[in-house]
This record gives C-alpha cells, structure tokens and sequence, in this order.
C-alpha cells in the first residue's frame, strides 16, 4: 500500500491570487465581474465588437468606444468559460482579436496536498520581467493550482566553491509564488564549471557527491521559507541532460537527499525531496535499478515524467509503481505538445487543436491519479516552444488558450482529490473516473467521465459513447469541461470534452469502482554511507526503449578493467566497516572481492578493484556491491555492464 508521509513543513499560506489581479493581465476574470477590454491602434478603424465561444458560436455584440490611445470594448458579465473577442470593422472585417477566461469564483484557497499543480518554470522563461513573473503566478494561483515547479541554475548561485551569491532572481521569485499561496517544487539540473574541474572526469557527472550534499544543504537552508520540495535533477537519463546511468542517479540522489535533510532541525522532517524524475517512461531497468541501489530511502516521493497519451498511464507506468516503493508518485512533467500553425508568429494553434488540447486536460490530469499519482504538474503554463511545438496553456501575451480554463476547472473541481476508482464501463472508449474532493470548499464525490478514441490530435475530438449511471445516484450538479453549468443529470452520451458529475459524499460507493493500482511499500533507513562506482576503462553508450534513453559502461567479453568504488561517510562520526562484492555473475570476477574501510567524518575513501569480464549469457548483466558499516547502516551499489562490439 502508499506509504503516507508528511511531505511538507510548509502549510500554503492563504494565496493573494483567490481573485484575478488589478487591471486583470491576461484578460482573465471572474464570474459576476463587468468586463471591459480595450485594443491599441492596430483596431482603430474597428466600430464594433462581437464575442464568440468556445464553439465560435457569437455570444454578444456591441459597439465599441474610442478613446486617445485605444478602442474599448464593453462586454458586460459572461459565464464562466472561454471566449474570443474580435474587433470589427464597418465591413465586418476583424481588425484586431484577444482571448478571455472568466473562472468560477474560487470559494477557499486551494489546499497544499490538492493534486492540480502546474509546472511554469517562471525563474527561466519570464527571467527578465519581474511583473510577468507575477502575473504567471497569480495565474496560476487564480486557477486553483497547489504547487508550481520552477528551475533554478547552481552556478548562478554559487559561482566558486566557498561563494554564493545573496540575492537571486530564484530567492524572490520563490518567495514571490510563495507569498501567492504556491507550494514552490524546485529543480536543478546543471553543475558549476568548479565542480567538474573537481571530478576525475568532467565528461561523466561522476562529481565529488560532497559538492553535492554541500549545495544540498546550503539549499535548503537558504530556501527553508520558500521551497517546500526539490528534484535533485532532472531527466539524468537522458543525453540532453547528462547521459547518466542508472547507478550515477542513483549516488547522486543519495548524497543530495542527506543534504537536504542535513539542514533541518532535529525532528523536522524538512522539505519534500523527490527523486530525480527521469526522461521518458521508467522502463523495467531504471526502474531495477533505483531498487537494487536500494534508493527508495532517499526520496520521499518519486517523480516520474510523462508524455503520453492518457490512455496508456496505467500500463506505462507500472514499472515507476514498483520503484516507488510505496512513496507517493508526482507526475512533474506532463503534456502532448502540438504543432502550431504554420507562419504564427506566436506559436498558436488552429482553434480544433486548441480545443483537443483543451479536452486532453481532464483526460490527463483523471487518468493520471487514476494510475497512482497524487500530484499532477502540467508542462507547462506560460507560452513555450520547441521548434514549432507547442506546450503553453498561456499565449506569449498571458492571454488564456481554451486549455487554461480547462485545467481551472480542474482546480476547482478536483481540489484536494483523492482518487477512490475507475467505473466499470462496457464501452472501452469511455472513461469515468471518481474521486473523493473538495469543489467550492466542500466535501463531495466527483466523477471526471469522458469518451475518446485513442490516437494522435488529429485523431481525437470524434468520439460519442453512451453512459449510464444508476438511477439511485444523488446528483447535485454537472459542469463541463470549461467548469460551465450543465443540467442536473448526468448525460447520456460522452464526447472527448469531460463532464464534472458532483454528488454528496459517499455516493461512489453505490458505484461499481476498479481501485487504482498501488505502489507496495519497501522498508528500509538512509544510511549516511554512499557508495558510487565508476569505470574509467569502460565506454558509455546509449540505447533506447521507445523514447526513453538509457545509458550503460559497454566492456568486452574477456576484458579487464579497473574499477573504482567511492565510499563517503556524510555523517559526523567515523564510518567504518566492510564493503563486499554481493552479487557477480558466474565466471566474472571482481578483485578483492571485499575490503575492510573507514571513512572520517565528511569523507572518501576511493576503493580500487580489478573486474574481470565473463561471458554475456543472460539478458541483463547486473554487479552488486554491498556494506555493512556497523551503525552507519547497510549501504547498496549496483551497476549494469552492456557487451561491447568488437571493432
């Protein structure tokens, strides 16, 4: 079963940002609010204006107002949802166009362990705009997300190994979002030019763990009042971001999670340290490998990425289940990006994919905690793009795509949940899923339902199912997609777009409901010993499931190479016991097979062993190390081999 920890010191304070903000940046408003929304000189020679939903159905219409410097537009209240205001001119001509959120008012602050977080990265992608820094935030707050992840660069920080710089654009951008409400999750991901002058090899991230547990610490103490958790670093697997292999995030962890947990005051669990989310999904060998380095001490929760369809959470992430051992699993990254139209400028979409990005939110976000997450960071809030991809649920100017109303009404609807199953369906294509939440501040049972057929964007958006519920069932209202209104009783027919069904507390249980599947909990300390290996002889290559890279040491059958172990003692006593080779396969060997250490306090002691390769006679070539340093615990090492091609 899930492991329940406290995972944070930081109770949210209650935000600033339960209403829009002055002057309402990115025309996002609220439900009862008189709107009026002005254009520049580009729509002078506009004389009206009409307002289109989500369907481009026009909704209202008027005349517009001049003033010296812009064109006014009053549109009076609209319900909750998303709209289009164009500005036309006397042949009907749209001489400007602007985008609209009005949100269902948000009756109480969001509650530090509701699921809908957002990942904005505001520290790197609004690094010169202290305002549009804020408004992201009170954004993102508005709309009802818990947590927010941000980035944060070491060498910015700490520039030289005995020097760090006061007052950065991390330290009052994270109390800014902290100061909004936010539960602040921070990641880095890059080493100083010093520590890797420091390292046997500045191309492998074997760094000195101590650098690490050093800045770890200094970290956490720093950022005390303003991170409530940390990611050690991100997407180690992959080449991009490091090309590490499993045993090399495995250490790194370690050493950084001491760190972190070093800064705090006795019986203080601190901040939340999650594992290093890796790039793509946790195949069986990661995940193998987080458990035969017997990692799960060091993390409190486990931090997966995903970017796949909803559809295929439950089965893809089964190996992730069993790495966490227990640990509550945060998904920190996640989306579906899509192309933008050709010659936008501003990276935006064709108004269908604006709205399959819209119907994604909820499929994600239910299918999600359905799998086994219990916090749910989409990538990402502001506008952001790779190549022609785009990722932003906010364009360039902080104007809403259809899909940022989408995940407010997750914020609302979804705030505090708790996934309780999956109904049982005879349609495959339909989905309904229930939870145990707080819409509007009060306990309910919600059902997210929806029907889709799985494939690519440009083959969703069709799907129409029939859906039934028991009659029994106490309907008390039912919104959709966008948190609108619809009639009291639950449809009989579900499209892509997903409907809230809101009931009073305990109905689920009237339900036919499949529980969600469940990590299951390893036992287990941190010990203050970390072991980390490195095989200097040996190559490092790549290889790829799917899109999940994995990287390995390649050595030839009949080979010899020398083999390094690094023993660090992070604790304030002398470590002392014996390291030994627990696990080699038949006709390998590693010599000595054992060696007597001891480790002052805050050191290393650098074991030098002689590996002699066998045959590659079964499908994974694991070595295991093992450690018993008395009081200091029973530290694990392992690391996989991969046959090398002759040349």
């Amino acid at each position: 079963m899930t492991k329940k920890i406290k995972t944070s010191e930081h109770a949210a304070p209650r935000p600033a940002a339960t209403r829009p903000a002055s002057g309402h940046p990115g025309n996002v408003f609220v439900e009862g609010e008189d709107i009026a929304i002005s254009a520049g000189h580009d729509a002078s020679a506009a004389l009206h204006w009409r307002v289109l939903d989500d369907c481009l159905t026009p909704v209202g219409e008027g005349a517009t107002e001049k003033t010296d410097t812009s064109v006014l537009a009053r549109l009076g209240r609209l319900g909750a949802g998303w709209y289009r205001l164009e500005f036309l001119t006397a042949d009907g001509n749209c001489a400007a166009w602007t985008n609209i959120a009005v949100l269902r008012p948000l009756a109480e602050p969001s509650p530090e362990d509701s699921p809908v977080c957002i990942d904005a990265a505001l520290s790197w992608l609004a690094k010169d705009d202290a305002t549009n820094r804020e408004n992201l935030a009170r954004l993102a707050s508005f709309a009802g997300a818990a947590w927010i992840r941000d980035r944060l660069t070491w060498r910015e920080v700490q520039p030289t190994p005995d020097a760090f710089v006061p007052d950065t654009i991390y330290d009052s951008t994270a109390a800014m979002q902290r100061r909004l409400g936010l539960n602040v999750l921070q990641v880095f991901h890059t080493f100083p030019a010093w520590a890797r002058e420091r390292a046997a090899d500045p191309e492998r991230p074997g760094m000195d763990l101590r650098d690490v547990y050093a800045f770890c610490k200094a970290m956490a103490a720093r950022f005390s009042g303003s991170v409530a958790a940390w990611e050690p670093w991100n997407e180690g697997n992959a080449r991009s971001f490091g090309g590490w292999t499993i045993s090399e995030m495995c250490s790194h962890q370690k050493a950084a999670f001491l760190g972190f947990k070093a800064a705090c005051p006795t019986g203080s669990p601190g901040p939340t340290v999650g594992w290093s989310p890796m790039g793509g999904i946790n195949t069986a060998a990661l995940a193998k490998g987080v458990i035969f380095n017997e990692t799960w001490p060091y993390f409190d929760t486990y931090n997966i990425h995903s970017y796949d369809w909803p559809e295929a959470y439950e089965n893809l992430w089964r190996f992730a289940r069993d790495a966490a051992s227990g640990r509550p699993i945060w998904v920190t990254e996640c989306d579906r990006g899509i192309e933008s139209v050709e010659g936008s400028g501003e990276g935006d979409l064709s108004h269908e994919f604006d709205l399959r990005k819209a119907e994604f939110m909820a499929q994600s976000y239910a299918s999600s905690l359905y799998a086994g997450s219990s916090r749910h960071f989409h990538f990402i809030l502001g506008h952001y793009m790779e190549g022609r991809i785009q990722f932003g649920l906010l364009r360039r100017d902080l104007t809403p795509r259809p899909s940022y109303v989408a995940f407010a009404a997750l914020g609302r609807f979804l705030s505090g949940a708790k996934c309780l199953g999956r109904l049982t369906c005879a349609d495959g294509r339909v989905q309904a899923i229930a939870f145990r939440a707080k819409p509007d501040g009060r306990e309910r049972d919600v059902i997210v339902a929806w029907a889709e057929t799985p494939g690519d964007w440009a083959q969703r958006g069709r799907c129409e199912a029939d859906f039934a519920l028991p009659e029994s069932l106490r309907i008390e209202s039912v919104h959709d997609y966008l948190g609108r209104p619809l009639d009291s009783a639950a449809p009989l027919k579900l499209r892509p777009a997903a409907v809230f069904i809101i009931m009073p507390p305990g109905e689920a249980a009237k339900l036919s409901l499949t529980p969600p599947p469940v990590s299951n909990a390893r036992s287990g300390s941190p010990s203050p010993v970390v072991m980390q290996a490195d095989i200097p002889g040996a190559r490092v290559i790549m290889t790829k499931e799917g899109w999940t890279e994995e990287h390995d040491y390649s050595l030839l059958a009949g080979s010899e190479v020398d083999v390094r172990i690094s023993v660090y003692n992070f604790s304030e006593v002398p470590a002392k016991g014996r390291v030994s080779v627990a696990y080699i396969p038949d006709g390998w060997n590693l010599s000595p097979s054992s060696w007597d250490v001891e480790v002052e306090p805050m050191g290393r002691t650098v074991l030098a062993g002689c590996l002699s390769v066998g045959t590659f006679s079964q499908p994974e070539t694991w070595i295991r190390i093992g450690a018993d340093m008395g009081q200091g615990g029973k530290p694990a090492l392992a690391f996989r081999i991969r046959p090398a091609e002759r040349e």
